[in-house]
């Protein structure tokens, strides 16, 4: 399955447009995590712990969204559009939203 964010894929012809894919995924932040991403604000630096969390839920909407691509005869996603979100109370979740086209290309 090829996804892009492209309308397109060079070399290739849409031969069948299937319609709107999505996948969505919203993952907790503990409080460790939580505790330790202030302190890297603080003295500087990245936050592995929340770089790990975003990196889960972007692998689990994408995979969603491959799925419901592949159910619908599919073989690539074009368009696609990734929208990250801070949910719950005082941002504790990470959602991400992904969308796109379901084609076949030849």
């Amino acid at each position: 399955m090829i996804l892009t964010t492209t309308p397109n894929i060079e070399g290739t012809r849409i031969t069948q447009y299937h319609g709107v894919v999505t996948g969505e995924a919203i993952v907790g932040a503990n409080i460790f995590r939580d505790i330790m991403a202030g302190i890297r604000d603080i003295v500087g630096g990245r936050s592995g712990a929340y770089e790990n969390a975003f990196r889960q839920a972007r692998e689990i909407a994408f995979a969603e969204m491959e799925q419901d691509a592949a159910a619908l005869g599919a073989n690539a996603v074009v368009g696609i559009d990734i929208d990250i979100e801070t949910v719950g109370s005082q941002g504790g979740m990470l959602m991400v939203s992904i969308s796109g086209t379901a084609v076949t290309i030849q």
